[in-house]
């Protein structure tokens, strides 16, 4: 009887699909970065927006208001997250040192702590032993067991650049949406009020499609995912108007 084919989840776990697999450097999903400036951007915005309406202010100030936020918090946001990235990886090279010392100086210690780790996960007796040479034999692989054990340390993390470049760019691509329909009605004198109308549209949408979108990777009901991004951004929207009903006087 001849053999089966592979279905596709059975041809990734062959042996040798799997030791190709781990033995590849992971790609760095830079889907956290982009879902976090595009919600920023979309919100920020649209609060200028929709806090400029509030207290009556013409389209041009809305404008104005809009792409000085729109470039400048995005920039903003960018270079926080190339820093914060960036201390992430820093923290990484000092536990690394840390632990490079302490295997120079205290080599016992150090073993005993391997041995402590996986005498915790179950290993006992010969096993154990067995498993404590091994890696105790590999400096490398000694040091990068206790940085992902001991520190919970992921010992591969994203590019700093790309992951302000990916915050800057949805910022800036989605952060743009609410400001369109002002742009376009101001050349063709359109009432401020019928643009915030169809900005108020095009951005819930955007907020829907950009959770809807997130859903997709983290396996997430997509509909749920929108939704949640909806009302977060709405909140913020509804909060931002009101501050600026309230405040409106200070206009004059």
């Amino acid at each position: 009887m001849p053999d089966r084919p592979l279905t596709p989840l059975q041809a990734e776990h062959t042996p040798e699909a799997v030791a190709a697999r781990i033995a590849a450097e992971t790609p760095h999903v830079y889907l956290r970065d982009f879902v976090y400036g595009a919600i920023d951007g979309c919100v920020t915005t649209f609060a200028v927006v929709a806090g400029a309406m509030g207290a009556g202010l013409s389209s041009g100030i809305v404008l104005i208001l809009g792409f000085a936020n729109l470039i400048a918090d995005g920039f903003s946001m960018a270079v926080s997250n190339y820093l914060g990235t960036k201390a992430d990886r820093q923290l990484l090279q000092r536990a690394r040192r840390i632990e490079e010392d302490h295997v120079e100086e205290i080599p016992e210690g150090e073993i005993e702590e391997i041995r402590e780790i996986f005498r915790q996960k179950g290993f006992e007796g010969d096993l154990l032993e067995r498993v404590v040479t091994v890696i105790t034999g590999d400096r490398r692989l000694w040091v990068d067991t206790m940085l992902r054990e001991e520190w919970g340390l992921a010992l591969a993390g994203p590019s700093p650049l790309k992951a302000a470049v990916s915050t800057f760019a949805a910022f800036n691509i989605v952060g743009l949406i609410p400001l369109l329909p002002f742009v376009v009605f101001f050349f063709i004198n359109v009432a401020a009020a019928t643009a915030f109308v169809v900005s108020c549209v095009i951005t819930a949408a955007a907020f829907f499609a950009v959770g809807a979108m997130k859903a997709r990777y983290v396996a997430e009901s997509w509909w749920r995912a929108g939704g949640e991004t909806l009302a977060m951004g709405g909140g913020a929207a509804l909060l931002a108007y009101v501050v600026g009903v309230l405040l409106s006087g200070l206009a004059g």
